[in-house]
């Protein structure tokens, strides 16, 4: 396994080795044991998948307060281009996003802390999954308007396919500002 650090502070990439023969191939996408000792996050409440077409964006997400979740982050199927923006007031990278590109063939993961909206656009049908720190909660559920213009996020998709209720999310002015209700 590579670990690499990425230009967000705390967001780390995991590069599994990955074993391949004319059978196909095998990696280990998590050992408790392993990340321990490698001072990686490796308590996980959640797990969580989603199947998105080509075009689907999904996000800004992330759970507030006591909620907060830390997200282990993967592609099972396809490829997506994924998201973490910094919402971590005292952090040097707050406000800075950076993109990730995610595949089933490289198996490359990436851990986002608590404190971090996310979100991913589909580049092709793609199932993604997730382990989470946390639970989710509805009540605590919030977001961040994909397509905020303040941001400049380049979602890499032509016609983006998303849906009502993150269309309806604030823009990170708003969030900043607190104008906004998480649901």
């Amino acid at each position: 396994m590579n670990i690499r650090s990425t230009t967000l502070k705390d967001v780390i990439e995991i590069i599994p080795n990955i074993f391949s023969d004319e059978r196909g191939f095998f990696f280990e996408s998590f050992n408790e044991n392993t990340w321990k000792k490698q001072g990686l996050p490796y308590s996980f409440k959640q797990d969580n998948q989603s199947y998105s077409i080509k075009n689907v964006v999904r996000g800004l997400h992330f759970q507030t307060g006591e909620h907060a979740q830390g997200k282990l982050v993967r592609v099972i199927k396809g490829r997506v281009l994924d998201i973490a923006l910094d919402l971590r007031q005292e952090s040097p990278t707050f406000g800075k996003y950076e993109l990730f590109d995610l595949d089933s063939e490289s198996g490359k993961m990436i851990y986002i802390p608590e404190g971090f909206a996310h979100g991913f656009a589909a580049l092709e049908d793609s199932i993604f999954h997730y382990k989470c720190t946390g639970e989710y909660c509805k009540s605590a559920e919030a977001g961040i308007h994909w397509n905020d213009s303040s941001l400049k996020i380049p979602w890499e998709v032509d016609s983006p396919i998303v849906s009502l209720k993150d269309q309806m999310l604030p823009t990170f002015e708003e969030y900043l500002q607190g104008s906004y209700s998480v649901n």
